[in-house]
């Protein structure tokens, strides 16, 4: 009986030590076999996991739930180090004026005393047409039109979209773009905040995307907008009041897109 205990107590001890010792490892940031993960790192929070089904176990309070949250205000994603395309980027510093202070999709903003859409004519956008980048600039541009305005402004931005044709859209005010005369940046605030009955853009487009559309919306005033000749001069005619390209980099600096 002692000769069992002694053996057992002999095979506890290698079996011990084996373990001890294979819990080692020759790189020195590894901390081996850990007892208690958790308690050296916490899980991370996922924003898209379903918390209503975890390990086969279904909890019908948060089933419902959105799990992802709100990010803090003027969160940003990391756009990297061109200084000129994080500007870019940056969140919008208009605000919306006494004009949407009783839409209920700005409950709880702040409203703005001074009128910012006067204010947004002196914007310039900060993508700039050059001879290189017209062609994919207003071919994007074209797709967000196509996805997000041609429903109710039309294929060809005269305001007769199927939506406003089959009569599912009731009222006026979609403009007729050919005609339409306010400065790119008042452009941008429209789609941002929105404008009339039509809702703001800003959760569906970054500024980019919108600037873009901004261009394209150009086309249909100017038909010659965003073409060059074979010196890269471009072809189209500023409007009355518009910023030259010569001018337009430096003023996109100088506003704070």
């Amino acid at each position: 009986m002692k000769m069992n205990k002694k053996a057992l107590t002999k095979l506890a001890t290698l079996f011990v030590g084996v373990f001890i010792l294979g819990s080692c490892s020759t790189d020195p940031t590894s901390p081996g076999y850990e007892y208690m993960p958790d308690m050296y790192r916490s899980p991370a929070i996922e924003p898209y996991v379903d918390y209503g089904e975890i390990r086969g176990r279904i909890n019908e309070d948060v089933k419902t739930k959105m799990s992802a949250l709100t990010p803090p205000s003027f969160a940003i994603p990391y756009y990297g180090k061109d200084s000129a395309y994080v500007q870019m980027m940056l969140p919008y510093r208009r605000m919306p004026d006494s004009t949407y202070a009783n839409v209920a999709a700005f409950y709880g903003w702040n409203i703005s005393k001074l009128n910012e859409y006067e204010m947004a004519k002196a914007d310039v956008n900060p993508i700039k047409l050059t001879a290189d980048n017209s062609e994919a600039t207003l071919k994007k541009g074209k797709e967000l039109f196509t996805a997000m305005c041609q429903h109710c402004h039309g294929e060809k931005g005269d305001g007769k979209g199927p939506m406003v044709v089959s009569g599912a859209y009731q009222g006026s005010g979609i403009p007729n773009y050919s005609t339409l005369q306010i400065a790119e940046g008042q452009m941008f605030y429209s789609i941002y905040y929105g404008k009339n009955k039509m809702g703001a853009h800003s959760s569906q487009l970054n500024k980019e995307e919108i600037w873009t559309l901004v261009h394209y919306i150009k086309r249909f005033q100017d038909k010659n907008y965003g073409k060059f000749d074979k010196d890269g001069k471009s072809l189209s005619i500023p409007a009355s009041g518009s910023t030259p390209d010569s001018l337009m980099t430096n003023s996109a600096a100088k506003v704070g897109m």
